[in-house]
């Protein structure tokens, strides 16, 4: 008997900073792993699969993660009945948003048009505690005037073999950034915050594992004068080879948006 099977993509909100990214991993906390665990219990006898956008890192998190669900059979209830008890069943760092329905030729992965990528950050002073989940704490001074002036240089379509580990023999790494500013953060903020943080914004199709937190972590050397501005150009000419090792923490990057053709 051919099977009927429905296709649902859903948005979600989650704090990363305990889960070990994205993709469920034997013995390991992680949002997908936490998101299976949940539909099981509220849909017991439900065949279903998970698809994520892409796959964040370990404390990295999501203002506007998207996966899509497979469900074979059975259709899902009313999603305004539907959305409040997963809602109640998900643990209080995952938060859905909305649930809709797409079509079979819908492709989470091919069918992304534009991701926006926060990466959240301070300098000078030591942070309260509370900071730790959302902004990465540079102690020492930064000219944060010269990475802001940089930071455009990373716009465009350039090989970014640098800004990625453990680089695989087929991996594309030609990459197109269509947006990359450093501004004043005004996405996420407390009482427990700085008086003055920051954020580094950058949009494009598709990025390489922990790319945009080299990104980060060159700026920052950048602002500490470990590197130039000469320096961060080379990096993106695969024919000097600079090798750049700095990985900004996962705990101060933020999936903003995801937006589908």
């Amino acid at each position: 008997m051919k099977r009927t099977r429905y296709f649902y993509l859903i948005r979600i909100q989650y704090l990363g900073f305990r889960y070990s990214g994205w993709q469920k991993q034997p013995g390991r906390k992680t949002v997908e792993g936490m998101l299976d665990k949940t539909f099981r219990h509220v849909l017991p006898d439900a065949k279903f699969k998970i698809l994520g956008s892409g796959r964040t890192d370990s404390k990295v998190s999501a203002l506007d993660g998207v996966f899509e669900l497979f469900l074979d059979d059975t259709p899902l209830p009313d999603f305004e009945t539907f959305l409040p008890i997963f809602n109640r069943n998900l643990p209080p760092d995952i938060r859905a948003l909305d649930i809709k329905s797409v079509s079979k030729d819908f492709n989470i992965i091919k069918n992304s048009k534009s991701k926006e990528y926060v990466y959240l950050f301070s300098y000078g002073e030591k942070n309260h505690p509370f900071c730790a989940p959302f902004l990465y704490n540079v102690i020492e001074n930064l000219n944060i005037s010269l990475m802001k002036e940089v930071a455009p240089h990373f716009v465009g379509t350039h090989d970014f073999s640098t800004y990625t580990a453990r680089l695989k023999p087929n991996t594309q790494v030609i990459r197109t950034v269509d947006y990359c500013e450093i501004l004043e953060n005004d996405l996420i903020y407390g009482s427990f915050f700085p008086n003055n943080s920051y954020k580094l914004v950058v949009r494009g199709q598709g990025f390489m594992r922990y790319q945009i937190r080299m990104i980060m972590g060159a700026l920052i050397q950048l602002g500490k004068g470990e590197l130039g501005e000469q320096e961060i150009l080379d990096s993106l000419n695969p024919d000097i080879k600079l090798r750049l090792t700095t990985v900004a923490p996962g705990s101060g990057l933020i999936l903003n948006e995801v937006k589908f053709d």
